[in-house]
């Protein structure tokens, strides 16, 4: 029988502000956190709103000398670490460090390390180019720097498939555990791409929302009037340990990870295959993996962008994989409050999944008004819904074709 793995601890740091209850609230109340841009000036951008994380210190998470030594993808990931550790009720010191890992997944990494580089090399010249430019740049420190911090000293990865780098982190963390290669293992993902350089990327591409004068508004996955994502921030860390592990120590379990499916496209550089059967595999296979039936799903944390393109076939692989079950589904989307955190939206939206599990109740996709034609399953509208949910999908993909879908279920004993 393969290991069961289990989740005991989960920080966050989003939009919402601190913490997984802070997450939470802000979900179930249906609050946007999208805002115009405040980490510069927008004004001349197309797109000039984004879910930055508000009143984030870093020293309040960490030495003011080592926060100056990180960029702030991996200063979100540390305070993350930091609050999923104490969730979980770990003292590391008593743990073999070489049992101990860290899988994170991110999509850019360092970019506003990079941003303001560039400008010193640009005005400066080469001489007065930092030399932590490239430790700080590189999308491998924020797991190596949680992993120095907790002196982890088992399996150390970094997961770079764009917007579905940290489910496929925690999807590759779960295997390690159950390899028997680590007892625990941190994971998840960060990301904090709110640049000049990334958002103009971005806006070149007609990939984001324009509507700037509703800021609260521009994020509406699966409604007809979607055009397009908005970006946020953040880190997403969870505790990941064997059952066995877990139990030896008397940890409080959260949820169980059941499955996780992992597949590309192979189409496009940035668009979906249109018929979604990318999607619908990678589903399959988490379902498979999980030993559940399409009828043991009650909910679907979609990927959601809002975009015209992505939600379309997110719907049609919904219906494909779950046939006439898809009409009995729940499906949300947490990005149309949060944002689109890239590299860190599949582990933010894993939490929200186990907390819908925990909590009994689903947070809603809010700014559903207008109904799409081939959009046309329950989205849970506007409105928290109150559920017993024993097992969730949560879908996350990303540019490049990349897919990844994993299956939470209650833990029963």
């Amino acid at each position: 029988m393969k290991k069961r793995i289990v989740v005991t601890g989960m920080g966050a740091i989003t939009p919402l502000g601190i913490g997984v209850e802070t997450l939470w609230d802000g979900l179930v109340n249906g609050r946007s956190a999208v805002q115009r841009i405040t980490r510069f000036d927008p004004s001349d951008f197309p797109t000039q709103i984004a879910a930055e994380v508000p009143d984030f210190n870093p020293t309040d998470f960490m030495d003011r000398k080592e926060a100056r030594r990180m960029d702030r993808f991996t200063q979100f990931a540390v305070a993350a670490a930091g609050m999923a550790l104490q969730d979980a009720g770990l003292n590391l010191d008593n743990e073999d460090p070489f049992r101990v890992g860290v899988v994170l997944g991110t999509g850019i990494g360092g970019m506003e390390t990079l941003t303001k580089q560039f400008e010193i090399l640009y005005e400066k010249g080469p001489s007065r180019m930092s030399p932590f430019f490239v430790p700080m740049m590189i999308a491998n420190m924020a797991a190596g720097m949680v992993a120095i911090l907790a002196q982890a000293k088992g399996p150390n990865t970094t997961v770079v498939t764009a917007c579905a780098a940290s489910a496929n982190a925690v999807g590759e963390a779960a295997r390690i555990l159950r390899s028997g290669d680590a007892d625990i293992i941190l994971t998840g993902g960060t990301e904090a791409a709110i640049t000049p350089i990334a958002v103009a990327g971005f806006c070149a591409m007609k990939a984001m929302s324009t509507n700037n004068q509703d800021p609260e508004g521009a994020s509406r996955p699966f409604d007809a009037r979607r055009d397009g994502f908005v970006m946020g921030e953040g880190a997403g860390i969870l505790v990941l340990e064997t059952l066995e592990h877990a139990l030896k120590r008397g940890a409080r379990i959260y949820a169980e990870i059941a499955g996780y499916g992992t597949t590309s496209d192979a189409y496009h550089i940035t668009a979906p295959d249109p018929e979604g059967i990318g999607e619908a595999t990678a589903m399959r296979l988490a379902l498979a993996d999980a030993e559940m039936a399409p009828e043991d799903i009650q909910y679907i944390n979609a990927h959601g962008t809002s975009t015209p393109a992505n939600d379309k076939c997110e719907t049609k692989a919904i219906k494909a994989v779950f046939g006439d079950h898809a009409r009995r589904l729940a499906i949300s989307s947490t990005k149309s409050m949060i944002g689109h955190l890239l590299g860190a939206a599949g582990a933010v939206e894993l939490m929200a999944a186990i907390m819908t599990i925990e909590r009994g109740i689903i947070h809603p996709t809010i700014n559903y008004q207008d109904p799409d034609p081939e959009c046309d399953l329950d989205y849970v509208p506007n409105q928290a819904r109150p559920a017993r949910v024993d097992a969730v999908l949560s879908n996350s993909f990303g540019f490049g074709g990349q897919n990844a879908s994993l299956v939470v279920s209650r833990y029963t004993g």
